[in-house]
């Protein structure tokens, strides 16, 4: 009676909807398919993409992509990427469930615990990453005016912003729709054809490192994976959470990796210089200017849905108590965040989550588990699922190529070890992501298959 209460006063006046305070508290069906659309493409596009696109450029440090195998990585990679996350939303729509309490369907809810522990600290991660980057374009933009500014202050102020935000959730998403969505349109093609009339000297390269490039992609899309149902819960259908992902993520990373790509060439690959093409445009500053303040919405969206994982461990919490201690630590952590392990940390998400979900929509999609699915606080435990989990895991480490950081040489070495062990060549065109999602998503059906036997021998009959 609750959520259809809520769901009548959302459908008569959308605008004044806003997220629950508590996961006592059912989710207003709020956000259209404009709406849905408007925030994924703010978040396909990002300023870490732009430095980042050195590592669709060449991944493995040795052997760059041509500009066209560069290209195709990135519409392949962000194609498979999204459709995952898009994927991944539905459920949340359907069940009006955050991500993590979601995944109290898939393990359990004792078990989804774990998943959830991971998930905070990808997203504290991923905050701290964010407001570094809208830290650096600030100084970047003050200083082309001679202008210096400490860095720890640009930091505070994105923090500000950040946490402010996350207090009214779904405003900031109709925000994004109704005011901030055309500008950064405008400024992306505004950039895209300054840059290119500079003539960058994009050239040479090979395909050999296609598949390390669009694991990269694939990783930097699958980071939204977690996220995905913290905000379709709130949406009107299912068409329009899939439809927002994939057609406003997509669109939007492939542009800001090229953007990425003709920057990196003017300045000769020099990750740290990626901000001066932009910044020396003719109306450089107020364009980038819009990009940096659009930033902030990546970090909204990592602290509110750290918030609302913690809320699957505390569900009574208030989210907007959650979200200012987050957004204090996560301003904190930035001010020392170190961003050349930056691929790395993508590396590790797309181990976690790429097979997770596969396990998650092979057994919501394929196994029926829509029918039945237990986001109670009594779920019971469902450990066999955390096999398919496991192994697609292992199989993401036993065929990356993407490097982790200079501290984590002892798990490369691990893994190196491991293919030794069982006589096992990586190839060049093997990709990690693909790799773990069909050993995590074939696991799961026959985990499926003998449950289905088990169940079909208790009852004394045919299974």
């Amino acid at each position: 009676m609750a959520s259809a209460a809520v769901d009548s006063a959302s459908s008569t006046n959308p605008g004044a909807a806003e997220a629950p305070l508590t996961l006592d508290e059912a989710p207003p069906r709020a956000l259209g398919v404009l709406d849905q659309g408007a925030l994924w493409a703010n978040l396909g596009v990002s300023l870490l993409g732009f430095s980042g696109a050195i590592a669709l450029i060449d991944p493995l440090g040795d052997r760059p992509l041509s500009l066209v195998a560069a290209i195709v990585a990135a519409v392949v990679g962000s194609l498979v990427g999204t459709a995952m996350v898009g994927l991944a939303a539905i459920p949340g729509q359907r069940t009006g469930a955050p991500a993590m309490v979601l995944l109290r369907g898939l393990f359990g809810a004792k078990l989804s615990y774990l998943p959830t522990v991971l998930n905070i600290v990808q997203m504290i991660g991923w905050g701290a990453f964010e407001l570094w980057v809208i830290a650096q374009g600030a100084q970047a933009i003050a200083g082309s005016f001679g202008v210096e500014v400490p860095y720890p202050v640009w930091v505070v102020i994105g923090g500000v912003i950040t946490t402010a935000l996350t207090i009214r959730p779904l405003g900031a998403v109709r925000l994004l729709r109704r005011y901030v969505t055309a500008a950064v349109v405008v400024s992306m093609i505004w950039f895209l054809v300054a840059l290119f009339q500079r003539g960058p000297a994009i050239g040479g390269g090979s395909w050999e490192a296609f598949a390390p490039s669009v694991d990269y992609v694939i990783a930097l899309s699958v980071s939204w994976v977690p996220v995905a149902a913290d905000f379709a819960r709130f949406s009107r259908s299912g068409r329009a959470s899939f439809a927002g992902v994939v057609g406003g993520y997509t669109i939007a990373q492939v542009a800001c990796l090229v953007l990425g790509i003709a920057a990196l060439a003017l300045v000769g690959n020099d990750p740290d210089r990626v901000w001066e093409p932009f910044v020396a445009a003719a109306l450089g500053p107020l364009f980038f200017g819009v990009l940096v303040l659009r930033e902030t919405d990546q970090s909204f969206v990592n602290v509110y849905s750290t918030a609302t994982s913690l809320q699957n461990l505390l569900p009574r919490l208030d989210r907007r108590v959650i979200s200012v201690v987050i957004g204090v630590l996560v301003t904190l952590l930035a001010i020392f965040v170190k961003a050349d392990t930056y691929t790395g940390f993508l590396g590790v998400i797309g181990a976690v989550f790429v097979p997770m979900f596969a396990v998650l929509v092979v057994d919501y999609f394929l196994l029926g588990g829509a029918a039945h699915w237990d986001t109670s606080a009594g779920a019971p435990s469902r450990g066999l699922m955390v096999v398919p989990w496991v192994l697609g895991f292992a199989a993401w480490w036993m065929l990356t190529a993407l490097p982790v950081a200079p501290e984590l040489a002892w798990w490369t070495s691990f893994w190196t070890g491991a293919r030794d062990l069982i006589g096992f060549t990586r190839q060049p065109w093997m990709s990690a992501a693909v790799g773990a999602f069909l050993v995590a998503g074939l696991v799961t059906l026959a985990v499926g298959a003998l449950q289905r036997r088990s169940r079909g021998a208790g009852r004394g009959g045919r299974p």
